[in-house]
């Protein structure tokens, strides 16, 4: 949660170092494929939502579907 208790959490933004406000999201994930991206995060010492997210942006970024701003 962030500082002022709202619904939202802080996230990264890798293009120019603000952190805008996420937007909470569930996913299913069958076990096999949850116990995969598990132990890449910590591989790559992230937590799981990390490597969710870092996973999700570069997909998007390597399609060309991030906002200019995003893009690196």
């Amino acid at each position: 949660m962030t500082e002022n208790n709202t619904n939202h959490t802080d996230t990264h933004d890798l293009a120019g170092g603000r952190k805008p406000k996420a937007k909470p999201f569930m996913l299913r994930l069958d076990t096999a494929t949850m116990e995969a991206v598990e132990k890449w995060a910590a591989d790559e010492f992230r937590s799981t939502n990390g490597q969710l997210q870092w996973i999700v942006t570069e997909a998007l970024r390597k399609n060309g579907r991030l906002p200019k701003k995003q893009q690196r």
